[in-house]
């Protein structure tokens, strides 16, 4: 039975239907009322310093659980800074919804306070945009945007919220969540893939996108070892799989090693599970081109793939391997396909000293491997510090990796605290640049405020290294635009209340984790690096 509510009250309450534990953003007078409405709520208010870590953090909580992350913005300026999360959600294929406070009705088209066309803003980059124009439907159109935002190929939503439409007193209640349905494999769809299998002698499966599960990503990977066929993951999608699993052959995109790359170009037959053939995992759409291709997406249009296609199975990743992996098919690949590709990662995941002065992050890396948890939840932004976690970490825990797979920059610390709330007991750790961790590192001050932890290894050399990489390969001799100023970042740390440790050398790092720790507080290492050192050593390529 309904009774008399506000919209912005409504909204609160279908959140609360739906299962929603959290929202993160910055306040605003034009949703004053939704505000109101989270007084008291059983969903928990994380208080950002900026929209743009509002919306990353948001954006991670959508990457790692089941629901979308949930953010909250106000007009103009403050939808303007929670963009590049929006634009990140949409590159990433993540589920999200941004809630946009609007002016009201009447002011509109008269350039009022903050006054922005939202679907202008919006509508080429997030996969649905609507305005609340009427009260009643409150409930209705948050229930659609989660499921707009969970079905087929995930993405972003944005709700616009004029601020006179929330206060409007409604006779309304919630409305029942659709569930969005896992689509299985038909028989037709296994029995055509059984026999791409069957005529194959170089199969390789490349795994990502969202919605893996323990249990699936186990049971594609123990069919792939059974079946001697190699695993590799798409850019930033290392734990779509378990790196224990002797199918796991490494990844592709940036910095991926030269022989999986060479074995991308090799196949005979490219089964994409969860992701497709797109620039970054083809090299800039140059590799894997000519090979027998099968997708297994849930987007029926396929967005982003670019090449060959023999067959599209429209199904959920998490039905796909659960299905796959109880067939009693069998695929006999070429002698030693899959045991080389696990060779070649093995070698190329064994870190070599990067030989230069301050921390060698190679050998802090294989420390750290041996002090993380083995669930541990890892976070980074973009940059060449990331180049290090990407290559020598593991992964063996679905839903352990929250970085962005559009290249946006300063994504690792809201990461880190959505993580930590949404898994308050699985270990954090981020690994940031310092141009990285200068974007949103002021977040830390949120992880205080609501009892977030996690432990930040931040690389300091005092460069925007990525760029001035590209500036020594076009322009050599030339360094401009790149260099950086930075604080003590251990005392920045600890000038919020948290714990911070500076570490001049490696061999110093073991020591330093364990603190961190044991500290129970968010923490921060800082580990001044060689700036000529720009990315791992290569030998092992």
């Amino acid at each position: 039975m309904s009774t008399l509510t506000t919209a912005g009250h409504l909204i609160v309450a279908q959140l609360e239907r739906a299962g929603v534990k959290r929202v993160y953003g910055v306040p605003g007078e034009s949703f004053l009322d939704v505000l109101d409405g989270l007084h008291g709520s059983s969903i928990e208010t994380v208080v950002t310093r900026h929209e743009g870590g509002a919306g990353f953090m948001a954006l991670a909580e959508g990457r790692l659980t089941e629901l979308p992350g949930v953010a909250m913005v106000t007009r103009g300026p403050g939808a303007a800074n929670a963009f590049i999360a929006i634009h990140t959600a949409h590159q990433d294929a993540t589920p999200m919804i941004l809630f946009v406070g609007l002016i009201p009705v009447a002011d509109r088209g008269r350039e009022s306070f903050q006054e922005f066309d939202i679907n202008a803003w919006f509508g080429s980059t997030a996969k649905k945009v609507v305005t609340l124009d009427d009260a009643a439907s409150a409930a209705r159109v948050v229930d659609d945007a989660i499921f707009t935002a969970l079905s087929g190929r995930p993405g972003p939503v944005v709700i616009g919220l004029p601020e006179d439409v929330l206060v409007h007193a409604i006779d309304s209640g919630t409305v029942e969540p659709r569930v969005v349905a896992r689509s299985e494999p038909t028989a037709a769809d296994l029995a055509a893939l059984e026999q791409r299998l069957a005529a194959s002698h170089k199969p390789l499966i490349v795994v990502g996108g969202e919605g893996w599960d323990q249990a699936s990503s186990e049971a594609l990977a123990g069919w792939a070892e059974r079946q001697g066929v190699p695993i590799l993951a798409d850019f930033r999608a290392y734990d779509a799989v378990p790196y224990s699993s002797g199918a796991y052959a490494g990844y592709l995109g940036y910095a991926r090693s030269d022989a999986n790359a060479a074995r991308l170009d090799e196949a005979d037959l490219l089964i994409f599970v969860g992701c497709v053939r797109a620039d970054v995992l083809s090299d800039g759409y140059r590799r894997g081109l000519d090979a027998v291709t099968v997708v297994v997406n849930a987007d029926a249009d396929l967005l982003g793939h670019f090449g060959r296609l023999d067959q599209h199975i429209p199904a959920h990743v998490a039905s796909f391997a659960t299905v796959l992996a109880a067939t009693t098919s069998e695929v006999k690949p070429a002698a030693g396909w899959l045991a080389d590709a696990r060779a070649d990662y093995e070698k190329f995941s064994t870190a070599q000293p990067d030989g230069g002065t301050g921390v060698d992050l190679a050998v802090v890396m294989e420390i750290l491997k041996q002090e993380m948890d083995d669930d541990a939840v890892i976070t980074y932004g973009a940059g060449n510090h990331s180049l290090w976690p990407a290559r020598y970490l593991k992964h063996n825990a679905a839903n352990s990796l929250a970085a962005p797979r559009n290249g946006a920059m300063g994504m690792g610390i809201p990461a880190a605290v959505a993580a930590s709330l949404a898994y308050p007991g699985r270990q954090v750790i981020s690994v940031a640049g310092d141009g990285c961790f200068m974007m949103n590192g002021q977040e830390i001050a949120t992880a205080m405020g609501h009892g977030a932890r996690f432990i930040v290894l931040v690389v300091d050399n005092g460069i925007f290294a990525t760029i001035r990489e590209h500036q020594e390969a076009h322009y050599p001799g030339r360094p401009s635009g790149t260099h950086m100023t930075n604080p003590d970042f251990a005392a920045l740390a600890r000038s919020y209340g948290g714990y911070g440790e500076r570490i001049e050398k490696a061999e110093d790092f073991a020591g330093a984790f364990r603190r961190a720790v044991e500290s129970g507080l968010p923490a921060v290492l800082h580990l001044p690096q060689d700036p000529a050192t720009r990315s791992p050593q290569t030998a092992s390529n």
